[in-house]
């Protein structure tokens, strides 16, 4: 009788789950909460079934919802790994995923690619349609100062490659089973990541341009913007494998988070790099540099 319900398949049926329940409720939440935030800055209500859900509350729930579901997660999805439901034909199909969601991920920067190439190769015709500014047929628009591309987005940059490299090392290190070095280069590459995102909010602060009522500013903070944002995001990645990384979770036949974030992290250096040269280089050239 045992027999019969003996494994006999390297596929991994996993249990009931409430997180997929869980993580929808709090998605809705954030996005209802969204819509209630945007319109309490502009002083306006939101009814929905009689209550006025105008205001910050709701949004905050949603996020919080939303990263206990991720916390919860996961954490089952480890504890899966250790139990050695992970599979090598299981690993292969969280690799697909992980590709799928960079793949997402690379439609989702080509909107804004597209926006910006949009507005700044048919300048005139994009501030017809949005009637918000003369641009003087140029790009960037007559009277923008731009940030100077060789001077922090430059040292972004080197820090950003920099840290390509170091994650580099710390997968190198696992793979030959150098616990030590995985540690360094990974400890290493969360200190870029957050120099990075320092650098950049300093960057933000000191802008010679808003985000409002300038469509140069509009397409180049919603660019710089999600990718920051990608890198904080990508940080936090990284700060969980080194946890998990000084209690020996990952070996070198089986370490699919870490190299997921490995994976994750390249893409954002990649990113950043047609940022540099298509919104810091190309889109600010021969205009006044604002030192």
């Amino acid at each position: 009788m045992a027999d019969a319900h003996a494994k006999n398949h390297d596929y991994h049926i996993v249990d009931p789950s409430p997180w997929p329940l869980i993580g929808g409720i709090g998605g809705f939440l954030m996005a209802i909460g969204a819509v209630g935030l945007m319109r309490d800055l502009k002083g306006e209500e939101v009814i929905m079934l009689g209550v006025n859900i105008a205001g910050p509350w709701l949004f905050y729930v949603g996020v919080a919802v939303v990263l206990y579901t991720m916390f919860g997660w996961w954490s089952d999805t480890i504890k899966e790994a250790h139990a050695g439901d992970h599979t090598k034909v299981v690993a292969i199909h969280l690799r697909y995923g992980m590709i799928m969601f960079i793949a997402s991920e690379v439609m989702f920067f080509v909107a804004w690619f597209w926006a910006f190439f949009d507005a700044s190769l048919f300048a005139d015709e994009a501030i017809q349609v949005a009637r918000t500014e003369f641009t003087g047929g140029q790009w960037p628009p007559v009277g923008t100062d731009v940030l100077d591309p060789l001077h922090l987005p430059l040292f972004n940059t080197i820090t950003l490659l920099l840290s390509g490299t170091t994650v580099t090392w710390a997968h190198h290190a696992l793979l030959n089973n150098d616990r030590k070095g995985l540690i360094w280069g990974l400890t290493l590459t969360i200190v870029l990541g957050i120099l990075f995102t320092s650098v950049q909010v300093y960057e933000y602060v000191y802008a010679p341009f808003a985000f409002s009522g300038s469509i140069y500013g509009a397409t180049f903070y919603m660019a710089t913007g999600f990718h920051g944002f990608h890198v904080l995001v990508g940080t936090i990645f990284l700060i969980v494998c080194l946890f998990r990384s000084m209690k020996g979770h990952f070996t070198p036949e089986q370490h699919f988070g870490f190299e997921a974030a490995a994976w994750y992290w390249h893409f954002v250096d990649v990113v950043w790099l047609f940022l540099f040269f298509a919104v810091y280089i190309w889109g600010s050239w021969g205009a006044t540099i604002a030192h």
